[in-house]
């Protein structure tokens, strides 16, 4: 029964392949040969298949729910640049914070915008620019395109993050003390104006003086003799 298998099989090679059993089987087996070769070089290996399935878990956890802080100072959030993987993920535009953990992956380390985590990143999003002297909140001097990106940036954050915070903005001392002094000096020359009332009295006054001294004033020395 296996022999009359053999010569049917060997009779269905040669008549729909055109083939001898022998080629044909020569060039199957080459062929599995070919695939086992590149699925081992290009297919994936359990080494490299592990910890992309950690972190695929770990971004398919929940994240944990906002936390408001409130009104802190750049240097506090410079904490919140996504080294500390317990703490979540912020970053400023316009002075307002907000959470962005939800895309660790552009923003957390190793992301393409990672450089303007924990930072308040205005001008360098309204140049797209990855200098870091553009990461500051300082907008002064920007153009209506860039404004305009910027604006464009800043409802993008709006509609698609959580607003956490602000950041405490910061007055200079020398200001405060120059605006003080021009304030005192203000009123005081204003104390040593005189005022438009006073001024008019010694006028007024002028006759009544020049007529008191008169008054005391000893009689000519011809009427003396006429008396």
């Amino acid at each position: 029964m296996a022999l009359q298998l053999w010569e049917t099989l060997k009779e269905a090679i040669t008549v729909y392949t055109g083939l001898s059993p022998a080629t044909f089987f020569t060039i199957l087996a080459l062929l599995w040969a070919v695939y086992y070769v590149l699925s081992s070089l290009f297919g994936p290996s359990n080494t490299h298949y592990q910890p992309r399935s950690r972190e695929f878990e770990e971004q398919m956890q929940p994240l944990p729910p906002p936390v408001q802080l409130g009104e802190i100072t750049d240097e506090e959030l410079k904490l919140y640049d996504g080294s500390d993987p317990k703490k979540p993920l912020l970053m400023a535009i316009k002075g307002q914070i907000y959470d962005v953990s939800q895309s660790r992956m552009f923003y957390g380390p190793g992301g393409p915008y990672a450089l303007f985590a924990g930072k308040d990143a205005s001008r360098a999003l309204a140049k797209m620019s990855f200098e870091d002297k553009d990461l500051t909140g300082d907008i002064s001097g920007l153009g209506p395109f860039e404004l305009e990106a910027l604006q464009d940036w800043e409802y993008k954050f709006m509609s698609k993050y959580v607003k956490v915070g602000t950041i405490k903005s910061t007055v200079p001392v020398s200001d405060e003390t120059s605006t003080a002094g021009e304030s005192a000096e203000t009123k005081q020359g204003d104390a040593a104006k005189p005022v438009e009332g006073d001024a008019a009295k010694p006028v007024q006054d002028g006759p009544s003086e020049i007529a008191a001294v008169k008054a005391e004033e000893p009689p000519p020395v011809s009427d003396a003799l006429e008396e």
